[in-house]
């Protein structure tokens, strides 16, 4: 006692620990829901590459290959759903013109499971929200393509770290991902520079972002050709030889890119012998 006080110690609330590792054995989980087998499954995906590579080719052709229960990358199938793709830095007239090239303007097979929106809200000004109640609105939502990050993301806070910001506009996108089941691709760009030997550490921005996503995507070019590497939680990692079909604006998976450069080689070096 003093002053006609007693003096007490705190004593912090003991942890809560639910389940032990003999409950978690038990556990059944439902499989892991692929979008595009091999490279896109359910959770938040990071898509970056050099600006006009053709990023957005790529997932245009991802969603309208969802949307259509067709294929995409040169023959991969798709499980049908509903697509929301949130064209940010595109008008109508450029996603008419550029699907018009992938499908055709007379083919009447322009899927209405693929929705589209040239505006949205930032991050945190009902971004998550309304991406939230679309998700709630369809029987079937299976993609939502952000295009591009740049235009979502909510503007840093003064109190924000780099890293946290960056961290930070990918954990909203992937807590919806995680919670329903779905796939959102968010496009992004690598830096300008691009010296790393590493593809991945070429995402422009902090390590936070590629951190809070659960698969990302590296689509390069270099003098070998074009390659799409993936790394993440739920797919093995990849490194695959694309090209690009400028006739059909569509990319095309040529193999295991170690296995199609060496053969790439050796093809030159026999028509040199020929010569």
């Amino acid at each position: 006692m003093s002053d006609g006080y007693e003096i007490t110690s705190f004593v912090p609330p003991k942890p809560v620990i639910a389940r032990t590792a003999a409950d978690l054995r038990k556990m059944v989980f439902p499989p892991i829901r692929y979008v595009v087998p091999g490279y896109i499954a359910e959770g938040c995906t990071l898509l970056a590459g050099r600006p006009k590579l053709g990023k957005s080719w790529l997932v245009l052709e991802a969603g309208l290959a969802v949307a259509r229960g067709g294929d995409c990358l040169g023959g991969i199938v798709c499980e049908q759903g509903d697509v929301l793709y949130l064209a940010l830095e595109d008008n109508e007239r450029r996603l008419q013109r550029r699907i018009d090239k992938m499908i055709g303007p007379f083919n009447p097979d322009w899927p209405t499971a693929f929705e589209y929106q040239t505006e949205w809200p930032r991050a945190n000004d009902g971004g998550l929200e309304q991406i939230e109640q679309w998700i709630n609105s369809k029987d079937n939502p299976r993609l939502i393509i952000v295009d591009v990050l740049a235009m979502f993301k909510q503007t840093r806070g003064s109190s924000e770290s780099l890293y946290e910001a960056d961290y930070n506009a990918i954990k909203g996108l992937q807590g919806l991902a995680g919670k329903y089941r779905v796939a959102i691709v968010v496009v992004h760009h690598t830096r300008k520079s691009g010296t790393e030997s590493d593809p991945f550490e070429k995402v422009s921005g902090t390590l936070g972002l590629s951190g809070a996503a659960d698969t990302a995507l590296i689509l390069d070019r270099d003098g070998n050709g074009a390659t799409l590497y993936g790394r993440g939680r739920d797919i093995e990692e990849i490194e695959s030889a694309v090209v690009f079909d400028k006739l059909g604006c569509r990319w095309f998976i040529q193999g295991e890119a170690t296995e199609v450069r060496r053969t790439d080689e050796r093809s030159s070096i026999l028509a040199t012998l020929v010569h």
